[in-house]
């Protein structure tokens, strides 16, 4: 578990947010996140298969097929539990400084892979949620 100094520390020194799973149906909890993030500044980076466009953002199929011009800060992470080491991975081949689960997303392995290459790893919480509460320390 992350102490608060370390999600605010995270948080102060993103800018750009991968949002893997991003739907773009506005009804999903991806796309409030996501829109939210968006309203306080961050630029998202919508990765889903199909192409297109959510927020306003071109889509990617991967974290791979972001273009490296494109520096991803943190990798937010909407996808079932079993579904996430090789997110984590990815998220480490692209740099990422930060790799986070969502509420109800709990994976070992990927909080193991993520911090082994020292990045901040957090699981089952909400990066909305948690903005939300530290922002006056922001």
């Amino acid at each position: 578990m992350s102490t608060d100094q370390e999600l605010i520390d995270l948080l102060r020194n993103t800018r750009t947010i991968a949002v893997v799973g991003l739907s773009p149906k506005p009804d999903r909890a991806s796309y409030r996140v996501a829109a939210y993030l968006q309203a306080q500044g961050y630029t998202i980076v919508p990765v889903r298969p199909g192409g297109g466009q959510v927020l306003g953002e071109t889509c990617h199929a991967s974290l791979k097929e972001i273009p490296k011009e494109i520096r991803v800060d943190l990798v937010d992470v909407f996808r079932r539990a079993e579904d996430t080491p090789p997110i984590a991975t990815a998220a480490v081949a692209i740099g990422a400084k930060g790799f986070w689960l969502q509420s109800g997303i709990v994976n070992d392995a990927a909080m193991t892979i993520a911090r082994q290459a020292g990045l901040a790893a957090i699981q089952d919480l909400c990066l909305m949620v948690e903005h939300r509460r530290l922002a006056g320390k922001l």
